[in-house]
């Protein structure tokens, strides 16, 4: 049903904001950028689904506007946009689409209601068209209106909350979680707000990680996404849902209380919940490419608004140019879309209280108008410059799949980076396939080769040893191979090259040392990860064992395969791996040394020749260079805490205490000559990994230039002694 034209209204804000009319009744102005349209059309929905087509007469600066009175929060709406139909020259409006706003601040339904394919109707191309290498040129007319979910007007509510944490970035220690899979097993949560924005604030599932101590919790993508036609035919879902659809809009299926705008309040009350414990959130960020594929995928939002405008397109303009793997790559050099994805940022900042963001694929966003990644590209430009955005914690993945996309290393500051070469390093170490320490040095001290240089310091190295993307902790000392079957793609997907050591016996068994040999693999592994200088990132369920059968591509188990199982915490192995995270958390929040701000410098220190930071071997001596080059499984790292370059409060210089840390990955005992004066006096045993009971009995000590045995696959953590000590404890 044709309504009347809209009202004028104005050109900002973009997106549906209500407000009070010219003759002061209230309803919503309407804003939407179409470079290239010929006509816009504003479409309303009754909840019968009745659609009612209102004209945007006006245009500013590319900017279709109106204002409807009478409009008011929780109303649907989507648009029509008409234009040229030639794909050949990257033209591909169709106003028998319903279009999603790409400012939509909720969103109502589901792009496959029944669970099923996605409709041919929200396709803009004729589908099955008989003739596959001109598929996509052939215009489908069918309306898409009855199969597309539509944006939902929100009001404008005031944040309020709690004061954010502000944690300095030495201080974090991240913790990425699915906000669905977190909370879905649960027994705790009540069943209602079990996988939702609610079940996550709920005191339970607070209660796990303040007692973990974590810092910040990185939440895989909230933005409304799409699922996969693919996925959908095979009865499969996107789980981890990189494959945003609505850059401002809280995921709806996460919503306990409704999706026709109450999503948005209880987004807003899970991030008040966690900032009451102290705990940042910080959003993974898909703004790389959208759910709307390569010109074989559907019509949904900003193909149907501007294709040309928004995308990457080959030198042949039916194409798109792909650097991220999923069929387009936003053109990230044009100013309307840095402004939406700008907007979009400052919008979750702002009015929904998060505390900084991880960009997937972070390459791709850093191409300029050529394709080639510069890191003065307009986007990072734009984000240095913006005074909400730099002050907030941003984290990028510093690849895509293009030429030239892999950038460790090369991001400029504020920016701190996921580290892949530290996770590799670290697993290669543990499963004895490091040929020689000299890549492990480095990535244990902060990766200093890689982020030594202008302003950047060890906090510019986001430390992981797994992510949501791969093995879990447990999988990676149970399998050695990916077992993908469940995807439905013949073991085809998922990497290759995992790193991994089964410890004896592929996948689960009940061999009692093989299992025993796993766990303390594990708990060598997380305390590798937790005394390393730089920013841990734990992954939800790695510090219970949690396991995916292997599956190291779990992006579309949306079941128990995917899910963090809850009922692991009643095995004490299990529970007391998750003890000793929280003990090594607690170990680094209390002494700066193990979180230091700044490199070591490695300089010796007047008048004893102490450093900052030595390395030593099992003989007790400082490692040569000879000792880096050649193939070893221990070392011993000294980490002084005198002198440290931070200040308290009042600008006192902090000192601490100072630390010997070893590891060993070898398969047996070695002796290990701890180093003599000036190093230490002796020594106090604080941490022992290869110990199943972590309550180390008190006061265990060691003197200066004594030799103990260091068991195989182990860590161990010793505080270094002064004379002073020693004496205090005789007396």
């Amino acid at each position: 049903m044709t309504g009347p034209a809209a009202w004028p209204g104005g050109p900002r804000p973009l997106g549906a904001r209500v407000c009070q009319g010219p003759d002061g009744l209230p309803g919503t102005n309407f804003a939407l950028w179409a470079g290239g349209a010929e006509a816009v059309e504003l479409c309303l929905f009754d909840d019968d689904g009745t659609e009612v087509r209102h004209a945007l007469a006006e245009q500013t600066d590319e900017i279709w506007h109106g204002f409807v009175p009478g409009v008011l929060p929780g109303r649907r709406y989507g648009y029509r946009v008409h234009g040229r139909w030639d794909p050949w020259t990257g033209a591909r409006w169709n106003p028998a689409k319903l279009l999603l706003d790409p400012y939509a601040r909720a969103v109502d339904g589901d792009f496959a209601p029944d669970g099923g394919p996605l409709p041919a109707e929200v396709y803009g191309h004729v589908r099955d068209w008989p003739q596959q290498h001109v598929a996509d040129t052939v215009r489908d007319e069918r309306d898409s209106a009855p199969y597309v979910p539509k944006g939902v007007v929100v009001g404008d509510d005031a944040p309020g909350g709690p004061p954010r944490p502000t944690t300095p970035w030495a201080e974090s220690v991240i913790y990425e979680l699915h906000v669905r899979g977190f909370t879905m097993r649960h027994p705790g949560v009540p069943p209602e707000l079990r996988g939702t924005y609610a079940g996550l604030a709920h005191p339970a599932a607070v209660e796990h990680l303040t007692r973990l101590g974590v810092t910040a919790v990185e939440l895989l993508p909230v933005h409304q996404f799409a699922h996969e036609d693919h996925l959908l035919r095979r009865g499969l879902r996107n789980y981890w849902g990189y494959n945003s659809i609505g850059y401002f809009a809280p995921h709806s299926e996460y919503a306990a209380t409704g999706t026709r705008g109450q999503q948005v309040g209880e987004f807003r009350k899970m991030v008040h919940a966690l900032h009451t414990a102290g705990i940042e959130v910080i959003l993974d960020v898909v703004y790389n490419h959208t759910a709307e594929a390569g010109e074989l995928g559907p019509t949904l939002s900003l193909r149907g608004i501007d294709n040309r405008g928004y995308y990457r397109l080959q030198q042949d303009p039916r194409r798109y140019a792909d650097f991220t793997g999923c069929g387009n790559t936003l053109q990230t050099v044009r100013p309307h879309v840095l402004r939406l994805i700008t907007d979009s940022l400052r919008y979750w900042v702002t009015e929904m209280g998060v505390d900084g963001f991880r960009f997937d694929l972070a390459s791709a966003l850093a191409r300029t108008a050529t394709h080639g990644v510069d890191m003065l590209s307009p986007f990072l430009a734009a984000i240095a410059q913006d005074p909400v955005l730099r002050g907030v914690k941003l984290i990028a993945e510093p690849w895509d799949v293009g030429a030239g996309g892999y950038q460790v290393g090369a991001f400029p500051p504020p920016w701190a980076e996921w580290n892949d070469r530290y996770r590799d390093a670290v697993r290669d170490f543990w499963r004895g396939a490091l040929p020689d320490v000299r890549d492990l040095g480095y990535r244990l001290s902060g990766s200093s080769d890689l982020y030594g240089h202008g302003s950047r310091g060890p906090c510019a190295s986001v430390n992981f040893i797994t992510a949501h993307d791969g093995f879990t902790l447990r999988d990676l000392v149970s399998y050695e191979r990916k077992h993908n079957e469940d995807n439905g793609e013949g073991n085809r997907d998922g990497t290759h090259d995992n790193r991994s050591w089964n410890s004896g016996a592929e996948g689960e068994t009940d061999d009692p040392d093989i299992r025993a040999l796993r766990r303390r693999r594990l708990r060598g592994l997380l305390a590798t990860l937790l005394l390393s200088t730089g920013v841990p990132m734990l992954v939800a369920g790695d510090e219970m064992g949690r396991t995916q059968g292997g599956n190291n591509n779990a992006y579309c188990q949306d079941n128990a395969t995917g899910w963090v199982d809850w009922s692991l915490l009643d095995d004490p192995g299990w529970q007391a791996l998750t003890d000793l995270t929280a003990r090594l958390i607690r170990l680094r929040r209390a002494h700066p040394v193990l979180r230091r701000p700044a490199f070591f410098s490695g300089s010796a220190r007047p008048p004893d020749g102490v450093r900052d930071l030595a390395w030593f071997t099992p003989r007790g001596e400082e490692m040569t260079e000879s000792d880096w080059y050649g193939p070893t499984t221990a070392l011993g790292a000294y980490l002084s805490g005198t002198d440290l370059p931070q200040r308290d409060p009042r600008g006192t210089p902090v000192t601490d205490d100072t630390f010997l840390a070893l590891l060993h990955a070898g398969p047996a005992p070695l002796s290990f000559t701890l180093p003599g004066p000036p190093w230490a006096a002796g020594y106090e045993l604080l941490l022992d990994t290869a110990r199943e009971d972590q309550d180390t009995p008190p006061g265990v000590r060691y003197a200066a230039g004594a030799s103990i045995e260091l068991p195989e696959r182990s860590v161990l953590l010793l505080r270094a002694l002064t004379t002073a000590d020693l004496r205090q404890k005789t007396e």
